[in-house]
C-alpha cells in the first residue's frame, strides 16, 4: 500500500523535496501543490503568509494524507504551529530537520526576506549547542528569477556574488539553502563556495526523517519516477507545466485550484 504525501510550495522550489523523496522510496503517491498565483511568498507580511497556511491546510483536508510535506521554508518559518495545528497528520519541515545535522559552529543561512525576518533558523539551531553562531543572508530576488521562464543564470550568478558575500566575510563553516527554490541552482553556488564549507539541503534531512518514520528498506538512490504524483496549481497552468517540463524534463497534466475562500 502506497503512502500518500502532500508537498506544497508557492511554485517550483518543492521540486527539490519531491525529487529527495522520489529518488529514496517508490511506495508513495504525491499530491503537489504550487500556489504560483501568489509567488514569491517570501517578500509577503507574515499576517499574509499564516492566512495563506490556513487555506493550503483547508485545501489538504479532504485529500486522505498520511503526511505533508513542508516544502516552503517561508511557511514553514511563520506558519508551522497552523499546518500542524489544522492537519493534525505528521508534518515534517525543513528547518527542524536540518538543526538536527549541523556539525560546525559558523553556520551560514541563504533565505527569504520572511524567513530570515521570523528568525526561525537562527533560533532553531542556536538553541541546539552553545557556542553555535548562526549569520543570516536575505536573498530577496533569488525565487523570482529562478521562476522566471527562460531561466537567466547570468543574473543568477550575479545575485549569488552579491548574497554570499557577507557570510563568506564571515568565515562561515556550512551553508544552509533556507528556501527549497535553492537547490535547484546549487550548480551556480558550488562553484562560488569554497569546497570546505560544507553546502546543507534541508531537503535531504527532512526525507530522511520521513524514511525513519514511515520505515522504508530501500536504501540506494533511485531515479524519481513522476507516474503518481498529480500537480496542482492555483495560477497560469501552461506557464507551470513548461517549468514542470523544464526541471523535471516531464509533461504531466496540470489541475488549476482556488485556495480562496
Amino acid at each position: 500500500m502506497k503512502l500518500r504525501l502532500g508537498i506544497f510550495d508557492s511554485g517550483i522550489g518543492g521540486f527539490s523535496v519531491m525529487n529527495a523523496l522520489l529518488s529514496s522510496r517508490n511506495d508513495v503517491e504525491v499530491i503537489y501543490l504550487a500556489d504560483n498565483e501568489r509567488n514569491p511568498y517570501g517578500n509577503k507580511e507574515i499576517k499574509e503568509i499564516r492566512l495563506i497556511a490556513s487555506q493550503i491546510s483547508a485545501w489538504f483536508a479532504d485529500k486522505n494524507l498520511d503526511a505533508l510535506l513542508i516544502a516552503c521554508n517561508t511557511t514553514n518559518s511563520c506558519a508551522l504551529d497552523i499546518l500542524r495545528g489544522n492537519l493534525q497528520i505528521p508534518c515534517f519541515d525543513l528547518i527542524t530537520s536540518v538543526s538536527g545535522i549541523i556539525t560546525s559552529k559558523k553556520i551560514g543561512v541563504l533565505a527569504t526576506k520572511a524567513t530570515v525576518e521570523s528568525s526561525f533558523y537562527k533560533t532553531a539551531i542556536e538553541s541546539r549547542q552553545m557556542g553555535i553562531k548562526v549569520f543570516q543572508q536575505s536573498c530577496q530576488d533569488f525565487v523570482a528569477e529562478i521562476e522566471k521562464l527562460p531561466t537567466d543564470f547570468n543574473r543568477i550568478i550575479k545575485l549569488a556574488d552579491i548574497y554570499l558575500d557577507p557570510l563568506l566575510k564571515e568565515s562561515v563553516e556550512e551553508i544552509i539553502l533556507g528556501c527549497s527554490h535553492y537547490p535547484l541552482i546549487y550548480d551556480v553556488l558550488r562553484k562560488k563556495i569554497p569546497m570546505k564549507i560544507r553546502i546543507i539541503d534541508p531537503s535531504l534531512p527532512l526525507v530522511e526523517n520521513l524514511n525513519n518514520f514511515f520505515m522504508t528498506k530501500r536504501k540506494n538512490l533511485i531515479k524519481a519516477n513522476y507516474a503518481n504524483v498529480e500537480f496542482f496549481a492555483t495560477g497560469n497552468i501552461d506557464e507551470f507545466s513548461q517549468k514542470v517540463t523544464n526541471w523535471l524534463e516531464i509533461n504531466k497534466k496540470i489541475s488549476l485550484v482556488s485556495l480562496r475562500t
